[in-house]
């Protein structure tokens, strides 16, 4: 894994310096999510799931208020408007919120999203586009656990845990899908600069 305390820490930190210079209503939305951490995006993408009742993964004006507000996003009205319509660009009335997601990922180059690919690739062992225990049977050792050395949980439990870092916030089900695993490390990735540290974090943390 490659999210840790100090990579959330200097985003945080990268973010607010950032949040304090912008006038870009999309912009302040993302760095306010990016100040939050790794699983920032993720986080509201978890508010928007809860609010959809009828499974439209759609969102009108209202919802879209009430879901930013309920986690806490500092926007002022007409900033929430021109928010919306950036993303209701058929002025249907609504948005896709999974759509929404994937356009409030920090920029990434190819390359980052290439070896994100691959990582994703590696660890969906049946192919299916999601990771769950099963799949990272012989993929992720769970022998150096601190809670599996003493016995306290089973190399299942380590898994489970292991797959949160990557799921929902607050809402795990211990399946992690293609985009959840791209917006959790579009958060780490906007917080190194470096494209060859991120390289060879991900080479490292996934012997790609």
């Amino acid at each position: 894994m490659a999210g840790t305390p100090r990579h959330d820490a200097e985003m945080a930190k990268i973010a607010n310096r950032k949040l304090a210079n912008s006038s870009d209503p999309v912009e302040r939305l993302r760095l306010q999510c990016l100040s939050r951490g790794s699983s920032g995006i993720k986080g509201l993408g978890r508010v928007f799931k809860i609010m959809d009742d009828d499974g439209s993964r759609s969102l009108d004006f209202r919802e879209f208020k009430k879901g930013l507000r309920d986690y806490a996003i500092d926007l002022e009205q007409d900033e929430l408007l021109d928010v919306f319509h950036e993303f209701d660009r058929d002025s249907s009335g609504t948005i896709d919120f999974d759509e929404f997601l994937v356009k409030l990922r920090p920029p990434m180059s190819k390359a980052r999203k290439s070896l994100i690919q691959r990582a994703f690739r590696k660890l969906d062992r049946t192919g299916d586009g999601q990771i769950t225990v099963e799949d990272l049977y012989g993929v992720y050792d769970a022998s150096h656990h601190p809670k599996y050395v003493s016995g306290e949980w089973t190399e299942d439990q380590v898994f489970l845990k292991f797959l949160e870092n990557f799921d929902t916030p607050g809402d795990p089900d211990g399946v992690v899908t293609y985009d959840e695993f791209m917006n959790y490390y579009a958060g780490v990735s906007a917080s190194i600069d470096n494209d060859i540290y991120f390289d060879i974090m991900m080479r490292k943390a996934w012997k790609l």
